[in-house]
């Protein structure tokens, strides 16, 4: 009887080690003769957009560490006419302003032609891709410092470079968004004239032309399965307008806070304070101000290369009046080339002393 027992207590003991916990999901088995479904497989990655058959992508294409380098040359074309001057003025009824309007005028004429003088007629440009696939560019100006910028695989300029520099910068750098076709035409992101800086006295009249437009005329096949996408630029930004009247400044009168006496009997004082000067005007009123900025190009880019093979252009500027603020090219027509630069050459080495002439033994003499 004991041993039934035992045998029994064992028997339970082991049932519930065994004994699997609550809640267990086991799987339904499949019926017979059902085909197992076929496994699931990772969404596919968004497929890029079909270029047309007819249709180019234009990108700048650059190997990591491996710079591209070329250089902008801006001459001036002294064939061409010269732009226009500030036109004559109505004369003024009093000598005193006769006199303050020709010392405008010439103090205006220096400084026009001074920041005609000061632009810069070279840029060298150096592209790059860095370690971490961002594209570099830097911008460096004829004798003065460089300037650094990130831009896009089709040359947009993302941050960096303000007023002339990035308009150049642009015009030679900036590729369509979308694929085109031969014929077609896009924009860029340029500003070649800013009214606005010239203050607010500044009345801009209706009208004016603006006009952004650059065309791939064709795309031909070039050397070893190279093809070449020929471009034109025709940009032409103009505005007109003239200066209105200052407004004359009224005196106001001020007052001071109540002041205490010596004996702390109140004391009040009232003061006029003469207003100030207004500051001389640039020029008189209605002086005609404006600006016209053209610019024609062509250029050839390599498709697969990535590259220009070659660009060339004529950028025009032409004033009325004092309006240099407001313009971003220098007042005149300049030729504008784009040529390669070679890879940077290595310092000379440093000059070496002269070895010493070899000596030989001289035999005795026998």
């Amino acid at each position: 009887m004991k041993r039934s027992l035992s045998g029994l207590v064992v028997a339970l003991a082991f049932t519930a080690c065994k004994q699997e916990a609550p809640g267990k999901m086991e799987p339904i088995p499949r019926p017979p003769g059902a085909t197992a479904p076929a496994p699931e497989e990772a969404a596919p990655a968004p497929a890029a957009p079909a270029v047309p058959k007819d249709a180019v992508v234009l990108r700048w294409k650059l190997v990591q560490d491996v710079p591209v380098s070329f250089r902008l040359d801006l001459a001036l074309d002294r064939n061409a006419p010269a732009p226009e001057s500030a036109p004559a003025e109505k004369p003024a009824k009093a000598d005193k302003k006769k006199k303050g309007a020709k010392a405008d005028a010439a103090d205006a004429a220096p400084k026009a032609t001074a920041a005609s003088t000061a632009f810069p007629t070279e840029y060298t440009y150096v592209l790059q891709l860095d370690k971490t696939g961002e594209r570099q560019l830097r911008v460096t100006p004829g004798g003065g410092a460089p300037e650094d910028a990130t831009f896009s695989d089709r040359g947009f300029i993302i941050d960096g470079l303000q007023g002339p520099a990035r308009n150049l910068a642009t015009l030679v750098l900036e590729l369509p968004r979308d694929p085109v076709r031969p014929g077609e035409t896009w924009s860029l992101g340029t500003e070649l004239t800013t009214p606005d800086a010239l203050g607010t006295l500044f009345r801009r009249a209706p009208g004016g032309e603006r006009h952004n437009r650059v065309k791939l005329v064709s795309v031909t096949p070039g050397d070893n399965g190279e093809q070449v996408a020929t471009l034109e630029y025709d940009l032409v930004e103009q505005f007109g307008g003239t200066l209105s009247a200052a407004r004359p400044p009224q005196a106001a009168a001020k007052k001071s806070p109540r002041q205490m006496g010596a004996e702390g009997g109140a004391m009040e004082l009232t003061t006029t304070e003469p207003a100030e000067a207004p500051a001389p005007a640039a020029q008189p009123e209605g002086t005609e101000l404006g600006a016209t900025v053209k610019v024609t190009g062509k250029g050839e880019f390599l498709v697969n290369a990535g590259q220009w093979r070659s660009w060339q252009g004529t950028l025009s500027t032409s004033l009325t009046g004092p309006a240099q603020p407001a313009v971003s090219l220098p007042a005149g027509t300049y030729q504008a080339r784009l040529t390669p630069v070679s890879a940077p050459q290595q310092a000379p080495a440093a000059p070496q002393a002269p070895a010493a002439p070899a000596t030989t033994a001289t035999p005795p003499a026998p």
